[in-house]
């Protein structure tokens, strides 16, 4: 086809979408070509011509109908629809529209034109469909999803690649030699698209910076960020607000606030915590009941609305926990310096102090600004020491929390919370971040200790506001909710739990926790426990924030918020803002901006979390790696059409097993038994089954380790 015909048929194209449109816009009423000429401005008899040529193409296509002569009609009105792109491994796509109840829109790789994953388009559904979906193609790219991806620079005497690691990036960027950027061939780097020229097959960019050589531990876990749209660094003009912040704390501002320097205070947190922003004080009053504080960092107090730090943190809206890093929210100077609650420094904190009898019953409450001084800074395995053993600093209080801690957590049980214990697996590494070994976190009654008043603290702080302005006035605040399970969910996990001997009951939502929960605690230590669990866990709805309030699920809370930690989480930093605000009289805030907030901070926190388990991916293949040929007993932890996911029962790691190497039978998915059925011999192999894998391969870059099926 020579350009001049392209260019036509392109421009044919975009006229043949605005005469469309203008039927959408219209309500669909029947319009002759005059009508349509009309509402274009087209006033020349060559333009209505061709006008009139695309509503009879349209007819013929059956996108139109002549519902009298001369006069057309969209046949459907929904022609064009908003949606996600979700790539195929194959190249094709389907369309996630906004409406749930529309079935996904199939979208041909040649239909696709430059759309990637997860970008925003506008796609002509065909009245035609494919099985239960419907097809179409993508007319116009609404907003990109990224324009950035990690990969490997890939060099020739003339002209660069650049292979993305993304395997839904299904295009390798085409690199000019003036755009390289230093980047030498086979070496990683992060690519920004800048050009992709309407009839080119692949996009043009440039390296916009070189992350290091594949395989080495600072290269692949900063890739791992980046690809995840997490910055590597923190811009000047962040870093220099954040040092320009005073250190002293004035007189004046300590008159502002209510003054527990005397009052016994301590932090307990992991032992290679660096940031603390919570302390809890306790004190015994004069009528005998107990006094809890919980201390919280007061962030926003430094950071300053519309600031450039405040931008960043939102941008951000949550730190970022790989395997063996942190990537803060806020800039070191904050989190590990003026806001973190070190001991035996006086720090400024936004506080809930609870008067609590034997009971753990809540008699007052009291939320607003104060000053610490923190006695001591806990790990959770001194805590715990001193729970087990009895002795130690602070033995009594911690005995006296410990036990309020204890009544608060049954309570919850009683009223329908659910327990997900899942095991927590941690790698050792060497100096070069290399793992060495693997063990599995426990989670005692110190972690449950400081936990139960979070959980306290973050449920006060939320009813607090919730019972503020009445009916539709509602005051406007963010909320952390999360919904019932969706009961055929719920009914397929019972139905495989019952394969194990657990019975579910789902007649009522209290029901269903307290079966999930015997459960829970029947399968810990079992083999079967991180199958059920994280089966049990996908059943469930996932929490997110929101500033329309409703219940948490898994909790059993009517309200519920995020209050305890600001220097790690954006959403804390807004319920601070606005909790300081309704207490001093102010008006309810604007719900469409913070629900826009919301939505942000929920999708970066699904992005951190899908960075970390990408870290982990990572470290279990490189731990791996000097494995391959080596043989151990897993457990099969998923089932797909094309092979078996197996998790090594003793270090936790996961890897798949093909079907198509499994030489014994032909193997089928069962999706409905979560199995793997053998067509002939009919042998079963089942979520939860106990197997024996050699590790076969390993593949770094993409993160895969492959197992082959040792037969017995």
């Amino acid at each position: 086809m020579s350009k001049h015909k392209k260019k036509n048929s392109s421009i044919h194209q975009v006229f043949t979408k605005l005469v469309l449109d203008i039927f959408e816009q219209n309500g669909n009423t029947p319009l002759n070509y005059k009508q349509v000429s009309a509402k274009l401005n087209v006033r020349d008899d060559e333009g209505r011509q061709v006008i009139l040529e695309i509503l009879k193409e349209e007819a013929f296509k059956s996108v139109l109908k002549e519902t009298a002569p001369g006069k057309f009609q969209l046949i459907e009105l929904k022609t064009f629809v908003e949606g996600i792109v979700d790539m195929t491994a194959d190249g094709s796509a389907f369309i996630v529209t906004d409406d749930e109840f529309e079935s996904d829109i199939f979208i041909a790789p040649r239909k696709l034109r430059t759309a990637l994953n997860g970008d925003r388009v506008k796609v002509y559904v065909y009245a035609k469909s494919r099985g239960k979906n419907k097809e179409g193609e993508v007319i116009e790219i609404i907003k990109r999803a990224k324009m950035e991806f990690t990969g490997v620079v890939k060099l020739s005497e003339r002209y660069a690649f650049f292979i993305p690691d993304d395997r839904k990036m299904m295009h390798d960027i085409f690199i000019p030699m003036a755009e390289l950027n230093g980047a030498k061939n086979g070496i990683k780097a992060i690519a920004e698209i800048t050009d992709w020229p309407t009839e080119a097959k692949n996009p043009i960019g440039r390296i916009k910076y070189v992350l290091g050589a594949q395989g080495e531990n600072d290269t692949e876990m900063n890739a791992i960020l980046a690809e995840y749209g997490f910055p590597l660094a923190f811009p000047a003009e962040v870093e220099h607000e954040a040092e320009e912040i005073p250190d002293v704390i004035t007189p004046e501002e300590i008159a502002k606030r209510r003054d527990f320097r005397n009052i016994t205070t301590f932090t307990i947190d992991p032992f290679d915590a660096k940031d603390f922003d919570d302390a809890l004080s306790y004190r015994v009053l004069e009528n005998g009941n107990y006094e809890v504080g919980v201390h919280i960092a007061d962030v926003s107090h430094y950071i300053i609305p519309d600031s450039a730090l405040d931008k960043e943190a939102l941008e951000r809206a949550t730190s970022v926990y790989l395997v063996d890093r942190v990537i803060p929210m806020l800039p070191e100077r904050l989190s590990n310096g003026l806001c973190s609650l070190r001991p035996k420094e006086e720090k400024l904190c936004f506080s809930a102090v609870f008067e609590m009898d034997e009971e753990a019953n809540i008699i007052t409450e009291w939320y607003g600004k104060t000053i610490i001084y923190s006695d001591r800074r806990f790990t959770y395995e001194e805590v715990q020491e001193v729970i087990e053993s009895g002795e130690g600093d602070f033995k009594d209080e911690i005995f006296k929390l410990n036990a309020l801690a204890h009544k608060l957590r049954v309570r919850k049980f009683r009223n329908g919370a659910i327990s997900f214990e899942t095991t927590e697996v941690k790698f050792k590494l060497d100096e070069t971040g290399k793992p060495i070994g693997v063990y599995v976190k426990e989670r005692k009654d110190a972690h449950k200790l400081i936990e139960d008043f979070m959980l306290l603290a973050n449920r006060k702080v939320a009813e607090r506001v919730s019972k503020m302005g009445k009916g539709k006035h509602k005051y406007t605040f963010v909320y952390r909710v999360h919904d019932s399970p969706k009961p055929d969910a719920l009914a397929n996990f019972a139905q495989f739990a019952a394969r194990f001997g657990y019975k579910i009951n789902t007649k009522s939502d209290k029901e269903t926790a307290k079966s999930l929960n015997f459960l829970m605690e029947d399968v810990e230590g079992k083999k079967e426990q991180n199958v059920l669990t994280h089966l049990a866990i996908r059943s469930m709805a996932k929490a997110l924030y929101t500033t329309k309030s409703s219940s948490h699920y898994g909790l059993a809370f009517d309200h519920y918020t995020h209050f305890t930690s600001p220097i790690r989480r954006y959403p804390d930093v807004m319920v601070h803002r606005l909790l300081f605000h309704y207490l001093n009289g102010g008006q309810s805030a604007n719900a469409e901006f913070y629900e826009k907030l919301c939505v942000h901070s929920s999708a970066m926190e699904k992005k951190a979390a899908d960075a970390e388990r990408s870290s982990v991916k990572y470290k279990q293949a490189e731990y791996l790696r000097d494995q391959v040929g080596n043989t151990f007993t897993g457990i099969i932890s998923g089932v797909t059409e094309w092979g078996m996911y197996v998790e090594i029962i003793e270090n936790k790691c996961e890897g798949m097993i093909r079907l198509r190497d499994i030489s014994d039978d032909f193997y089928t998915l069962d999706e409905k038994n979560y199995a793997i059925i053998g067509q002939r011999k009919k042998k079963i192999y089942q979520l939860g089954d106990e197997v024996k894998i050699k590790v076969k391969q390993v593949d770094l870059t993409k993160k895969q380790i492959d197992f082959s099926l040792v037969q017995e």
